[in-house]
């Protein structure tokens, strides 16, 4: 449901961005605008604006697909309280994954960024940590257990971070994956017990 929920919202608010230049940015992550103008809804509302039709369906599919089974399995681990974590770990993501931004672009006025992308990493990694043999698709073809997904996503994030090579917010990835993974354990760290036991021994 809260999934759903999220999915709706940011399609409304990135259709209506598309449409108007001023609404996207106002809603787009600004560092220097958040520091010194303490425009901090911008640490929010940043995630449900995108700079096109693909980068929005792709961001999208990714939580459709993941966002509804992490939401199961809080459900199952956490009851009632499964949703609202569920919302924290969302909100969580967006925060932590921009960290890095924050700070190396406090005080540049050009720098932007836009997407749920560090959000719908920390609930893909939820996911992993919480099944990390299930297969994962990679290029929609390839299938790939969950761990070994996650341990190259890390690394060719981390790389890219550094290359500098794109306009992808490398970085913002890296950390909101690292949140998702880490997120469950704060809440039952016996949960990091049970993910050791799933891994093989050897």
């Amino acid at each position: 449901m809260i999934t759903w929920l999220i999915i709706g919202t940011t399609a409304a608010v990135s259709f209506l961005a598309f449409q108007n230049v001023a609404l996207m940015e106002k809603l787009q992550f600004n560092a220097a605008q958040i520091v010194h103008r303490k425009h901090y809804y911008r640490l929010i509302s940043h995630a449900f604006v995108h700079v096109s039709w693909t980068h929005l369906i792709v961001n999208m599919l990714v939580l459709f697909f993941f966002g509804r089974n992490v939401e199961n399995y809080f459900s199952y681990f956490f009851g009632n309280k499964g949703e609202f974590y569920f919302v924290i770990l969302y909100l969580g993501g967006m925060l932590v994954s921009n960290v890095w931004s924050l700070i190396k672009h406090q005080n540049d006025y050009y720098y932007n960024a836009v997407g749920a992308s560090g959000a719908v990493s920390a609930v893909l990694f939820t996911f992993i940590f919480l099944d990390p043999w299930e297969k994962l698709y990679l290029f929609a073809i390839i299938p790939i257990p969950g761990i070994v997904f996650g341990v190259g996503y890390l690394i060719y994030s981390y790389q890219m971070s550094k290359r500098k090579m794109d306009n992808v917010a490398h970085d913002a990835h890296f950390l909101g994956a690292v949140f998702g993974f880490v997120f469950p354990i704060i809440l039952n760290p016996e949960l990091f017990k049970r993910f050791i036991e799933l891994l093989p021994n050897f």
